[in-house]
């Protein structure tokens, strides 16, 4: 497909040919020493951190690897292959900073891995450009302001949690009520120009059911997944997080509007824990060294909007809560940084609640922003109806409440049922915006019932 170039990604593409036309360090080899976990030691050889190094055994196996730290004149190294066969004394040749990502309209409709490989079979890459796995600072200054919802064909958020455009949300979820498929519904029904979907540390059954189930046809063409599951080594799964982002970057420079579902960031950030407790950093928080609550911000300022005039990247980032998740500091810290965050209540999914949304313990921060006045109020009438139920639902279970009491309640009790149906949708249901929007002002007309609502 050919494109027309645009000034934002032209200057990046700039600074990569500037930087090929650099001249290469002297390569200063040096040999293994050590090896604890998956934590290995090399001396006499210059790599800065972030650089990758091929380790040669004696026995002709290669890996190769990633220079995480160092002490004095020894330089930790976490691997990205397999290391069968290493052993003392191997070469550990510096082959410079680590791999540029492959992108392009040719990565649409793939699945990669986190080093930009193809694990579907179909033949190699046809990448255009590459670009650099960390991508680049964006001057907070420069960038476009959250100006236009996003439509995700999800009800409930459309309406009650509004997406803008560039937004970057955390879905907050303990693990087993639908955060995989409400992921998926947003993938098919998005009106995102490209989707760019990040499973990192999942399950390799769940890699494969999510791509052949959960996607349809229509929403592969768009979209390019980026697959590092839970049995690679930890720095494998913190570059398919880093990959995953770059491709986003590079079609948002483009001028397009982009999806970026992620899938999860908590098990980012454990990896990220694995490489750190290796090379020997304190733990602080529940386990977690403060390297990783630095790194967080890091990753996710690298979504949102791009320069005046260009694309955006509107960002879902998974976080699996443990427990009632307030004392998890990979949530914790998650909620501070995003943009909002919708949470996912088992009980809800327990009782046939689909998409399990807790609308009272959610919020977009964005959205009055984006949405208009008439929806706002709309918003507000239906979260002040569902809330006072909620509050008074122990005194109604016992049947200690005297209907005409109070008639707000007994105007909530009515639309209760409406409601809680409003919430719910089908997997494979869409409701645009428009339409969302039009369902929410026929839910508050006190004359309507849950069949008219159907009909």
């Amino acid at each position: 497909m050919q494109t027309n170039r645009n000034p934002i990604w032209q200057q990046r593409l700039d600074e990569y040919r500037e930087r090929l036309r650099t001249p290469a360090p002297i390569v200063v080899e040096g040999k293994l020493t050590r090896m604890a976990g998956l934590t290995l030691e090399a001396e006499g050889c210059e790599a800065a951190v972030g650089d990758r190094c091929l380790i040669k055994s004696q026995t002709g196996t290669t890996t190769e690897a990633e220079v995480v730290g160092f002490a004095g004149e020894k330089l930790f190294l976490m691997p990205i292959g397999s290391i069968n066969g290493l052993a003392p004394g191997s070469r550990v040749i510096p082959i410079g900073r680590a791999g540029d990502v492959p992108v392009g309209y040719g990565l649409l409709g793939r699945v990669i891995d986190g080093t930009g490989r193809p694990l579907d079979g179909r033949g190699p890459l046809k990448a255009e450009e590459k670009f650099p796995l960390q991508g680049r600072t964006i001057n907070p200054l420069k960038r476009h302001p959250i100006s236009e919802p996003l439509d995700v064909g999800v009800r409930a958020i459309n309406t009650m949690l509004t997406v803008g455009g560039g937004q970057r949300l955390g879905l907050f979820a303990p693990s087993g009520v639908g955060k995989s498929v409400l992921l998926g519904m947003m993938t098919r029904f998005t009106s995102a120009d490209v989707i760019i979907v990040g499973l990192i540390g999942e399950r390799g059954r769940e890699v494969k059911e999510f791509i052949d189930h959960i996607l349809d046809a229509e929403a592969r063409k768009r979209s390019v997944v980026v697959a590092t599951p839970a049995d690679l080594p930890p720095l494998m799964r913190m570059h398919g997080a880093a990959t995953a982002t770059s491709i986003a970057e590079y079609f948002r420079d483009q001028g397009k509007h982009v999806l970026l579902l992620m899938d999860s960031l908590t098990r980012y950030a454990q990896a990220h824990r694995e490489i750190a407790l290796a090379i020997g950093e304190p733990p602080a928080t529940r386990g977690f060294p403060p390297s990783v609550f630095a790194q967080l911000p890091h990753l996710v300022e690298r979504a949102g909007n791009g320069d005046q005039g260009g694309g955006s990247i509107t960002a879902f980032y998974t976080v699996l809560m443990e427990g009632d998740g307030n004392s998890d500091p990979v949530a914790e810290s998650a909620r501070a940084i995003l943009d909002g965050h919708i949470v996912l209540s088992r009980s809800l999914a327990e009782s046939g609640h689909f998409p399990a949304i807790d609308i009272e313990a959610s919020i977009s921060r964005a959205m009055n922003q984006i949405t208009t006045q008439e929806h706002q109020q709309l918003a507000r009438d239906f979260r002040h109806y569902f809330s006072l139920y909620e509050q008074n639902q122990d005194l109604l279970n016992v049947g200690a409440y005297k209907p005409g009491s109070n008639p707000e309640l007994d105007r909530a009790i009515a639309l209760r049922p409406t409601l809680k149906r409003f919430l719910q949708q089908g997997m494979n249901e869409k409701v645009s915006l428009q339409e969302s929007l039009d369902q929410l002002a026929v839910v508050l007309q006190s004359d309507q019932t849950e069949q008219e609502l159907a009909e």
